[in-house]
């Protein structure tokens, strides 16, 4: 041990002059990025708060026995199918950003996640969807979810 050293973990303290004008600098220069952050943070927080549970309790409790089966749809326009796959890919992604921001920031991320991947459509989706699904640990707040909504659970497969 050092002289002086009482061992324990020193946090760094901004008391310095110099250390002071490199902080105060950085968020002159970018403190609008960082505002925006906090807003976009505390808005897919709320968001995530509020539609999360109301999409998860939306789902029939078989949803995840039959996620890889697809409707057909022989009667639909073709215009209205494409608009539908621009929805519901734009959907896809945004939920997928949203999830990953918010394994960072406050938020469902993983539940945020799943549902994004639910959304689209790309050659390894089976097996990614079955993999996250079988975490009990998803299984359980899944179905939590779906309790505090007076909704039967998901049956997993």
């Amino acid at each position: 041990m050092v002289p002086g050293d009482s061992g324990c973990l020193q946090i760094p303290r901004w008391n310095h002059p110099e250390q002071q004008k490199t902080m105060q600098s950085f968020l002159d220069s970018y403190g609008y990025i960082v505002t925006w952050l906090g807003i976009i943070s505390g808005f897919t927080f709320f968001l995530s708060l509020l539609l999360i549970p109301l999409f998860i309790n939306w789902l029939d409790s078989d949803f995840f026995l039959h996620i890889h089966e697809r409707p057909k749809r022989e009667n639909e326009h073709p215009l209205m199918f494409l608009l539908l796959r621009i929805l519901r890919y734009s959907i896809g992604v945004f939920l997928i950003t949203a999830g990953v921001l918010m394994l960072f920031l406050p938020g469902q991320g993983l539940l945020t996640i799943i549902l994004g991947i639910v959304l689209l459509d790309f050659p390894a989706k089976r097996a990614l969807t079955d993999k996250i699904i079988s975490y009990q640990k998803i299984q359980k707040g899944l179905n939590w979810i779906r309790e505090k909504g007076a909704k039967s659970p998901f049956n997993f497969p």
